[in-house]
């Protein structure tokens, strides 16, 4: 196995089979697992940037990664490069009312709006502590009297809902 690369590389496709994408790299520079990946896919005369998580060193300087997006269009020794860090996304009040895609990418603004969030954090990232929950002893109301009464939620809590088919989960 290669070591990871600290700098941002560029590599070439060497093979497509649906989403899962092998990428040459230099031997020196083999991107990191969950790195992003980046290329631009032209199709219909339109291009698009296309996002790459790396998710396996295969060995002989090769990668495996998954397309976040159609894989259409792109092509053997087509040019891929290493972003040097995982995909991230924007976080804090500057987030509030938008609507974001798996890469951070804002999808309800207005067509050629341009956003500068301040602060991103990786998808992939150890989870807080339980000492640094904020845990209310405040009871968070659903308005669904069963649920409010059988289950009460905790502000600040984490609960999952299980339940069968059709019986108003989604209420």
């Amino acid at each position: 196995m290669t070591a990871t690369a600290t700098k941002t590389a560029t590599g070439r496709i060497a093979r497509v089979t649906g989403p899962v994408v092998d990428i040459e790299f230099p031997h020196d520079a083999i991107p990191g697992i969950y790195n992003a990946l980046e290329t631009t896919v032209e199709l219909g005369g339109e291009k698009t940037k296309l996002v790459l998580e790396v998710a396996q060193h295969l060995g002989d300087d090769l990668v495996r990664a998954i397309a976040l997006k159609p894989t259409d269009g792109l092509v053997r020794g087509q040019e891929v490069r290493d972003t040097g860090a995982p995909i991230s996304v924007p976080v804090g009040d500057a987030t509030k009312g938008k609507v974001f895609n798996v890469t951070g990418d804002v999808l309800n603004g207005a067509p050629g709006e341009k956003f500068e969030f301040a602060e991103r954090w990786p998808i992939h990232r150890t989870p807080p502590k339980f000492d640094q929950l904020e845990s209310k002893t405040q009871l968070f109301e659903t308005g669904i009297k069963v649920i409010d009464l059988l289950t009460p939620y905790v502000q600040g809590g984490k609960i999952g809902l299980f339940g069968g088919a059709g019986v108003g989960k989604t209420v």
